[in-house]
C-alpha cells in the first residue's frame, strides 16, 4: 500500500509551551487541502463497518466522498441526516474506540481514516462561511417537553423538531448545553462551537427555557398536563467523593464544581468575570477519566506550577482518551499511577496543605474487567498540595426522581428505562447519563435519538386511540 494511503494526514496542534498559557483550542484542525488529502484515503467500502461503530449511524463514507468533491455543504447535510452536533462530536467523541476502530484500514495494516477530524472540518467550514439554512417542517400539532439541554436532550429535541413536533427544552442553568458548556474546557471544545450548533437547533423551531428547574418551578407531572410526552436528559451532575478525612477542607473541589466555575462562570477570564479560582502552586487531581484530565490541564492554565493526576490503577486502565492523555503529558502533567489517597490534611485557616496516599498493586480483575487495585501495607507517603480536585465520577441529581410520581430508579438513582428509553411512567422517556451514569457525549446522543423515535411512535399511537 502506498505510504500516502497508509499514513493518515497529521493534524496541527498548538505548541505545548504556548498553549498552557491560555485556553486557546489545542487542535487547530485540518486545512482544506489536508482535509481533502485525508478524505482521498477513504476506500468508500460498500459495506462500511465504520458506520456500525457510530452510535448515531452517520453515513461516514457518504460525507467523506463529498469532501473529496469539495462539496462541504453537501457533506454537512449528509452528516446532519443523523447527527445535529458535528462540530461538537468531531472534537470530543472517542472515535478511536468507535467508528475509527472498525475502519477497514486497520485490517490492511494502515492508519484508520481520521473520521472525527474530517467531521470537524466540515462543521467548521460551514460555520465560518455562514452558508447553512434550516428548512421548515409542517407542524404536527404535537408537543414534547425535553428536560436538560446536554447532548441527549439536544439530540432528542432536534430529532423531534425534524418531524415537525413542537419542542420546548427546559434548562436549569443560565446557558444551554449541559456538560458541553459547563464540563468541557475551551481548549478542547470552544463555547462558540456549542453556541453555534445550539442556535441551529433553535432555528429548527426548538424553544429553550433557561433558568428553569424542573422539579422546583414545575414538576414532570405538571408538564404532562401540557405536553404529549416528556423526555428526561438531565445527565449526571451529582459528584462522587472518596469519603476520606479532610474532604471538607478549603481547597478541595469536586471536578464538577471546578470545571463549572471555570467554564460556565468564566473563572479563566478573571478579573473580567468576578469568579476567581485560586489553585495555588501544587494541585492533585484524583481520578483518570477525561474529566480528571480536563481538570488537571485547566489547573495548569490557571497558574499551578505542578499538577499531579493521582490514579489507583496503571496507565493501561486509564479511561481517558489517549489523545487527551498525550496532550496532558506534553504539557507537563505528572501522572502518579498505582497511588490512592487516604487522607487530606489542613493547615492554617482550614485550607488544604497536604495529602497522604498509599501505593497500590493490581490484583484480580473486578466486575468491569479491570484488575482490582490492592493497597501495599506500609507504603503510605505524604505530599504537600494547595488544591485537591476529586474526579472519581458522578451520578444523577435526585430532584427529578423525587418529584415525579411512579418513576422507577435503580439503587444508584439512575432512571430505569426499557430498550427504547421509556420509563415506568407512561409518556415519560429518558436517556443519557441520567440512565447510564456518566458516559460519552456520543453515547448519550445515540440514546437520545432512539428515545425520540420511541416518543414519535408513542404520540402517534396515543392520537389513534384518542387518549
Amino acid at each position: 500500500m502506498p505510504k500516502e494511503i497508509a499514513v493518515r494526514v497529521p493534524v496541527g496542534e498548538l505548541d505545548p509551551r504556548e498553549r498552557i498559557k491560555g485556553f486557546g483550542e489545542v487542535c487547530v484542525g485540518y486545512s482544506e487541502e489536508e482535509a481533502v488529502k485525508e478524505a482521498v484515503r477513504c476506500l468508500g467500502c460498500k459495506k462500511p463497518s465504520c458506520v456500525g461503530g457510530c452510535p448515531v449511524g452517520v453515513d461516514i463514507p457518504g460525507f467523506i466522498s463529498l469532501i473529496k468533491e469539495r462539496d462541504y455543504l453537501g457533506a454537512l447535510k449528509k452528516i446532519k441526516e443523523k447527527n445535529t452536533l458535528p462540530g461538537i462530536c468531531g472534537r470530543v467523541c472517542p472515535q478511536e474506540s468507535q467508528c475509527e476502530k472498525f475502519c477497514v484500514m486497520n485490517k490492511l495494516g494502515a492508519d484508520p481514516i481520521a473520521v472525527g477530524k474530517l467531521e470537524r472540518y466540515v462543521a467548521d467550514w460551514v460555520i465560518n462561511n455562514n452558508v447553512e439554512h434550516v428548512s421548515g417542517k409542517t407542524p404536527t400539532g404535537r408537543k414534547v417537553a425535553v428536560v436538560g439541554s446536554g447532548p441527549a436532550g439536544l439530540t432528542c429535541a432536534s430529532e423531534l423538531a425534524k418531524k415537525g413536533h413542537g419542542v420546548t427544552l427546559f434548562e436549569a442553568l443560565h446557558k444551554p448545553g449541559g456538560v458541553l458548556t459547563y464540563g468541557i474546557p475551551e481548549f478542547r471544545l470552544p463555547n462558540r462551537v456549542v453556541e453555534k450548533e445550539i442556535s441551529y437547533i433553535r432555528e429548527m423551531g426548538v424553544e429553550i427555557e433557561l433558568n428553569f428547574v424542573v422539579g422546583k418551578l414545575r414538576n414532570v407531572d405538571e408538564l404532562l398536563n401540557e405536553f404529549d410526552a416528556v423526555f428526561l436528559g438531565t445527565g449526571a451532575g451529582l459528584p462522587y467523593f472518596l469519603n476520606i478525612p479532610g474532604e471538607n477542607l478549603n481547597g478541595v473541589y469536586s471536578a464538577n464544581e471546578f470545571l463549572t466555575r471555570n467554564n460556565l462562570m468564566k473563572a479563566y477570564m478573571f478579573p473580567e468575570y468576578d469568579t476567581p479560582l485560586n489553585v495555588g502552586g501544587k494541585v492533585a487531581v484524583v481520578g483518570a477519566g477525561n474529566v480528571a484530565v480536563d481538570s488537571a490541564r485547566t489547573a495548569l492554565r490557571l497558574g499551578a506550577r505542578e499538577v499531579h493526576i493521582v490514579y489507583r490503577r496503571s496507565r493501561d486502565e486509564m479511561p481517558a482518551r489517549e489523545e487527551e492523555v498525550k496532550h496532558a503529558e506534553e504539557e507537563g502533567i505528572i501522572f502518579d499511577f498505582l497511588v490512592n489517597p487516604v487522607e487530606i490534611h489542613g493547615g492554617d485557616g482550614g485550607n488544604v496543605s497536604a495529602m497522604t496516599c498509599v501505593r497500590m498493586k493490581l490484583g484480580e480483575p473486578d466486575r468491569t474487567g479491570r484488575r482490582r487495585p490492592v493497597p501495599l501495607k506500609g507504603s503510605e507517603f505524604k505530599r504537600d498540595y494547595d488544591t485537591v480536585i476529586i474526579a472519581v465520577g458522578q451520578g444523577p441529581n435526585p430532584l427529578i426522581a423525587s418529584s415525579t410520581s411512579c418513576l422507577d430508579v435503580n439503587e444508584r438513582g439512575n432512571i430505569m428505562v426499557d430498550d427504547r428509553g421509556e420509563t415506568s411512567r407512561r409518556g415519560v422517556f429518558a436517556a443519557g447519563d441520567i440512565v447510564t451514569g456518566a458516559a460519552t457525549v456520543i453515547s448519550a446522543m445515540g440514546a437520545g435519538k432512539k428515545a425520540a423515535e420511541a416518543i414519535c411512535e408513542f404520540m402517534i399511537k396515543k392520537q389513534k386511540i384518542g387518549d
